[in-house]
């Protein structure tokens, strides 16, 4: 009886390592650009580290309460996107609805370091004066996220400027 168990057991561990084995069994991708892959920075994935920033109401929000300050605060925050976009530095940019965590928005940057990243950000007017900030988070996805930019400069039908 116990041999019988001893053998019950052996074989579902056995079946669980076949299937184990076979859900991460991987197959080379047709469609792969060395290249490309390279020129992205990518790795074996296709993936790579970026910084995702969230940016929230800022702790002077309140205090700046002058509507040509906050418009030229703005203009200058919106500025300094196109300026990092240009720079291939942010791959991502774009406001949140309204939350009660008082998150305003997210950008990616397309860096892994924390310091290049707390240094870009001191770029922006708005979160240079603090009526926006930050909160800094290491984030790992799709080295492509670039790429898409040129793609998104002919969609949109009017431009901000």
């Amino acid at each position: 009886m116990l041999s019988n168990l001893i053998k019950k057991i052996l074989l579902g561990i056995s079946i669980l390592c076949f299937y184990t084995g076979t859900a991460f069994a991987q197959t080379q991708n047709p469609d792969y650009d060395a290249n490309l892959a390279q020129e992205l920075g990518a790795d074996d994935y296709g993936m790579k580290s970026y910084i995702l920033v969230m940016l929230k109401t800022g702790s002077r929000d309140a205090e700046i309460t002058e509507k040509a300050v906050r418009d030229s605060l703005f203009a200058g925050h919106l500025g300094n996107i196109q300026r990092l976009v240009d720079l291939n530095k942010l791959v991502v940019a774009g406001p949140l609805g309204r939350n009660d965590k008082t998150y305003r928005g997210i950008f990616i940057l397309n860096t892994n370091s924390m310091e290049e990243a707390a240094e870009l950000l001191q770029t922006d007017p708005a979160i240079k004066e603090k009526l926006l900030e930050s909160e800094l988070y290491a984030w790992y996805g799709s080295a492509a996220l670039p790429v898409y930019l040129e793609a998104s400069q002919k969609v949109g039908k009017y431009k901000i400027n």
